[in-house]
């Protein structure tokens, strides 16, 4: 007899094991940072596979499985408050890309939870779209539902759609009667205190246009989402998913560090643990995907959850930072799940303590503030004194709405965003723009299943077809002589820019137009050459021969084989858990970003230089292959953490010292890239260290400007290269012995002036008051005169000002 499924783990297993027998592709979790830009964070476990739903994308397989990991923020004040609101989640999903449709669909769903978890037909009720017929009958006849517990819901809760147009569909849902004795009459599946929803089928089977009509698609697919939490607890039987074994020990923990019961407190003290909990699942694993704390997009939602679990914190008495044990037990309780924690264990530390660290500093101050306001009993918190505590407390707006309605206070919003309008100005202009019109001609393209088939590792010149063409941002069929241009082609051997690589530049050319290419993009595999015709015209469906610029090409493949060497000599002389933040390969430099909790030192960083010099006079031959992806990772390969590959992939390997999967074009022997020079490290996030170089000809521009500072400085000085930095410090001491002078100077001016103010001072009963403005002797200065003026005026005071010039501001003393 089989066992039925407990625990988080069990229930997850089941589940995948259960539809993998049916014919599934088990699919990993993809990253919470999406590929979708419409997007922050990856929300439903269908996003993943949002394109193929679309038509954008090819299917992975006609049926796949998941658990994918999600964060919503969007009910962020009810985690804690309610038995299953959260921030992270899993959704078991089970798929059909334009295979099996309903009757499987919801026949497997009543097998699973009834026979695997072992669930009793009469805790259980569906519920089905108000129009949807075929739904109902098949509950009813096939699986056996009564009639009672089938519940028609309207458009509102039982239609999913994937936007304002496009494919959509009903929905059916099962629900959890924690009170079946109460009969089946009079159903109220909105009653959370009795029902629970733990798995909705979605039935893909219209295509809505823009004027609202539907038409059934030719191939419907299924989309399914069972919430792990919420099927914990019911198997679990506890009062709400915080107490199942996917949260409770976090609780524990926290509950262990302020030396508290969880089962003794009051409703509020719970709810504080419950944050902490659910929260630390979260930023844990946030910060494993990448994401790093900051101002804007996923990094503000990063630190707002941060910074709350640190107030509740605070709350419950923890007075320490406890951020970093918050995220040792979140590591230990998911890792056998996402093993890739264990992987950037000390990454995810750092950074938790990094911006605990960060927060308590202005935390205290804040608060402080916030309480002697709230003492005052306003009618409200001004935007004005919202935005004060969050521009120099680094208060955020969240915290103060959170404390004042706890005082049943609310906050001026719209003054808040007044007060914010230059920072929501530069978030504006850090958002990522879409190119519609050039996204209307892409999708167009896609449409009619064409794509760009990319021939540019074997060759940089081949012969292709204009398939569309926009004109100075608008899609036309002829483009003339000095347009602005767009292209996509049937094949090309540009690079189309990805993986941190620019695209190549070249030429498309014909007797008739020659078309200057200076950037070449991806976007679903169709590539977009963008440049200017110099002369002649060209049309849709015109050929052209398609020409890579050589020179640029092995320069960017240089700096790209030298970014894969820069990353091993890192994990060799650094630390083996180094990983890629990001990166820039570019024709005259490349940039390397990287996770790491310190600066790279001046001797680290000669020795990183040297090994990697070492490598390329090695003359090592790289071995380009493909392979599927768990043999190349069991092979040792690197990824890029949180990029998306498919089954099939890439691997870059120069053997003995760097393997890596990648879609880069590369130098053929690592001789080629001739040298390598580090021109810079620094830091440019929280957590995350930059090094730019040089590699291969790319190098000799940037010696031959370096060249040109050395001789302008020996001609300006009259001195030998060797003089320079000798001469460099004369001059720097001179400077200081004559800045001391002038102070001095400027002291001496300054009390002769301050005396001549004397008589200007007024008697105010037993005190003599001195205002007066004293131009040109420095702040300094002015101490010194403001100094001597109180000791020579006794029982009094002296107020000095006095306008700078440069910089421009204004001195009071």
């Amino acid at each position: 007899m089989a066992i039925t499924p407990r625990s988080g783990s069990e229930i997850r297993a089941a589940f995948l094991k259960f539809f993998e027998q049916r014919g599934h592709k088990p699919m990993a979790s993809a990253s919470l940072v999406p590929e979708d830009p419409t997007v922050l964070l990856t929300i439903a476990g269908m996003l993943p596979f949002k394109p193929v739903f679309l038509g954008q994308q090819q299917r992975p397989a006609a049926r796949v499985t998941s658990s994918q990991k999600c964060i919503r923020t969007n009910d962020i004040e009810n985690v804690g408050r309610t038995a299953r609101h959260h921030t992270y989640f899993e959704m078991l999903g089970n798929f059909s890309f334009a295979d099996y449709f309903k009757e499987e669909a919801i026949k497997w769903a009543w097998e699973l939870s009834t026979e695997v978890y072992g669930l009793d037909p009469k805790n259980l009720v569906v519920s089905v779209f108000r129009e949807d017929d075929e739904a109902e009958q098949i509950w009813r006849d096939l699986v056996g539902v009564k009639p009672n517990r089938i519940i028609r819901m309207d458009e509102a809760d039982n239609f999913w759609a994937s936007g304002p147009t496009g494919p959509c569909g009903p929905c059916s849902e099962i629900y959890y009667d924690f009170k079946p004795e109460l009969g089946d009459i009079g159903i109220d599946l909105e009653d959370d205190s009795r029902f629970i929803e733990f798995y909705n089928l979605v039935f893909m089977q219209y295509n809505r246009n823009a004027e609202g009509e539907l038409t059934p698609l030719a191939k419907p697919c299924i989309d399914t989402g069972m919430g792990l939490e919420r099927m914990a607890q019911i198997l679990q039987q506890v009062p709400n998913n915080y107490e199942t074994d996917l949260i409770y020990p976090l609780i524990e923990t926290a509950a262990n560090l302020a030396a508290i019961n969880y089962q003794n407190l009051d409703s509020k003290g719970q709810t504080s643990l419950k944050v902490i909990a659910d929260h630390s699942r979260a930023i844990t694993q946030l910060i494993c995907d990448g994401v790093t704390a900051s101002n804007l997009g996923r990094g503000y939602i990063l630190r707002r959850l941060l910074r709350r679990v640190v107030r509740h914190g605070r709350l419950l008495g923890i007075e320490k930072p406890f951020l970093a044990t918050m995220g040792e037990a979140s590591i230990a309780l998911m890792a056998a799940a996402y093993p890739q924690l264990l992987e950037r264990r000390e990454l995810i530390l750092v950074e938790l303590a990094r911006e605990e660290t960060r927060f308590l500093e202005t935390l205290d101050r804040g608060e402080k503030l916030l309480a002697e306001l709230l003492a005052a009993n306003p009618l409200q918190i001004s935007g004005e004194q919202a935005f004060e505590l969050y521009d120099t407390y680094g208060f955020p707006l969240e915290l103060t709405e959170e404390i004042a309605a706890e005082h049943g206070l609310k906050v001026d919003l719209a003054g808040f965003e007044m007060a914010m309008q230059a920072q929501r100005e530069r978030a504006k202009a850090a958002a990522v723009s879409i190119d519609l019109t050039l996204q209307a001609a892409i999708d167009q393209v896609v449409a009619v299943s064409a794509i760009t088939t990319f021939n540019g590792y074997k060759q940089l010149n081949q012969t292709a077809t204009a398939l569309a063409l926009l004109v100075n941002g608008a899609v036309a069929q002829q483009a003339n002589s000095g347009d602005q241009v767009q292209l996509i082609l049937d094949a090309t051997p540009f690079y189309g820019e990805g993986g941190g690589q620019v695209g190549d530049q070249g030429l498309l050319a014909n007797s008739a137009v020659k078309v200057a290419i200076n950037s070449v993009t991806r976007n679903r595999n169709v590539y977009v050459h963008s440049g200017q015709v110099e002369s002649g015209s060209i049309a849709v469906g015109d050929v052209v021969q398609a020409q890579v610029d050589r020179f640029s090409r092995s320069r960017a493949q240089a700096n790209h084989t030298a970014t894969h060497l820069l990353q091993a000599a890192l994990k060799q002389l650094v630390d083996p858990a180094i990983s890629q933040a990001g990166s820039l390969v570019d024709f005259d430099r490349l940039r390397f970003d990287f996770h790491s909790p310190r600066a790279i030192t001046p001797s680290e960083l000669d020795q990183i230089e040297a090994l990697i010099n070492s490598w390329i006079t090695a003359a090592h031959s790289l071995q380009v292959s493909e392979m599927p992806i768990e043999q190349a990772k069991a092979a040792g390969a690197v990824a890029m953490f949180g990029e998306k590959y498919g089954d099939l992939v890439r691997v870059v390997d120069v053997p003995g010292v760097s393997m890596e999967l990648c879609g880069g074009t590369h130098v053929a022997n690592s001789a080629e890239l001739g040298v390598f020079k580090i021109i810079s490290e620094a830091g440019v996030a929280a957590g995350v260290r930059r090094i730019e170089a040089v590699a291969g000809s790319a190098l000799l521009p940037y010696l031959n400007q370096r060249d040109e500072v050395v001789k302008a400085l020996t001609e300006r000085f009259k001195v030998q290269p060797t003089e320079i930095l000798e001469r460099v410090a004369l001059l720097q001491e001179e400077l200081k012995a004559t800045g001391k002078a002038l102070a001095a100077a400027r002291e001496e001016l300054a009390l002769v002036k301050a005396a001549a103010l004397l008589n200007q001072a007024e008697t105010v009963g037993d005190y003599q008051i001195l205002v007066a403005r004293l131009d040109g002797i420095g702040a300094d200065g002015m101490q010194t005169a403001a100094q001597q003026l109180q000791e020579q005026l006794g029982d009094g005071a002296a107020v000095l000002l006095a306008g700078v010039a440069e910089p421009a501001k204004v001195a009071l003393v």
